[in-house]
């Protein structure tokens, strides 16, 4: 599908390499890709897969299917409006926090428009993106979407744009909590008289194990967790201290915390509600 397809990439961060790589690897001619940066060290990164690379974006995104953004969130407002977007060209936003009511008054209320919250295991192929189309997207569009998105890992479309801020929160935040987990056993570990190579070995490894087998297997999480864990044994002991701390209430506090702050991004970098600076 993507042979037939011409893509733009502004912005050659490390998510957007990845996507390149991942669209490489599954076959995409190099000449179908291109990328805009106003830095010439990112521009030389990507020209090293033998993309076409440009410091200027509409030179770049001039004919192109679609236009994948990948620049921060801060500098979202002037890039986008800075893009001369053809009615028909999909714009593929994985700028956290910038919601489609903004892309559209930077762009134009008809502008096919897909959000999208990757997380950092897409830098090995491995992410998984939540996505939310807007109502100008036609099935192709969607699809094309869909494929370039797999091409860093998993995707799953979202019911409401609002949910996009709720995938935020469990997966595009989600790789820090487990990155937390390990740094706790690990130094848990090393207290306990481990060294701390041999406590990082047993505690990444027990953690790839785990999430293979909730992958892989039929079981729920929470079976899972019940089938390892004997009464008044080990495992319950160490739950038990878990429960005891009100873990799960922890969890929803955190989670609460960064779907908040992924709307107060759209209200901080967002276009101002209620004012439409679209396009003639």
């Amino acid at each position: 599908m993507l042979n037939q397809h011409t893509l733009c990439f502004v912005g050659a961060g490390n998510m957007a390499q990845s996507l390149i790589r991942g669209l490489l690897e599954a076959g995409t001619p190099a000449d179908k890709l291109r990328v805009a940066d106003p830095l010439p060290a990112q521009r030389d990164k990507l020209a090293a897969f033998g993309v076409s690379t440009f410091a200027d974006n509409n030179a770049a995104a001039a004919g192109t299917d679609a236009v994948i953004l990948a620049v921060k969130p801060q500098v979202a407002n002037e890039v986008v409006s800075a893009l001369d977007l053809g009615d028909a060209q999909l714009l593929i936003s994985i700028a956290a926090g910038i919601d489609i009511r903004s892309l559209s008054a930077w762009t134009r209320v008809t502008q096919p428009i897909v959000r999208c919250m990757p997380n950092t295991p897409a830098l090995l192929g491995a992410g998984v993106t939540g996505l939310f189309a807007s109502p100008a997207c036609d099935a192709g569009q969607r699809k094309l979407a869909g494929t370039i998105l797999n091409a860093a890992g998993t995707t799953a479309w979202v019911a409401s744009e609002a949910q996009i801020d709720t995938v935020t929160a469990v997966s595009g935040s989600g790789p820090a909590y487990f990155f937390k987990l390990m740094e706790a056993m690990i130094d848990a570990g090393t207290d306990l008289g481990l060294d701390r190579a041999t406590a990082t070995t047993l505690t990444i490894e027990t953690a790839m194990g785990a999430a293979r087998m909730a992958r892989e297997g039929e079981d729920t999480p929470a079976q899972l967790r019940s089938n390892v864990t004997s009464p008044g044994g080990t495992t319950a002991a160490a739950l038990g201290v878990m429960e005891d701390t009100d873990f799960n209430a922890i969890i929803h506090k955190a989670l609460n915390a960064a779907e908040q702050r992924a709307g107060e991004l759209a209200i901080e970098f967002g276009a101002p509600t209620g004012h439409k600076e679209n396009h003639a």
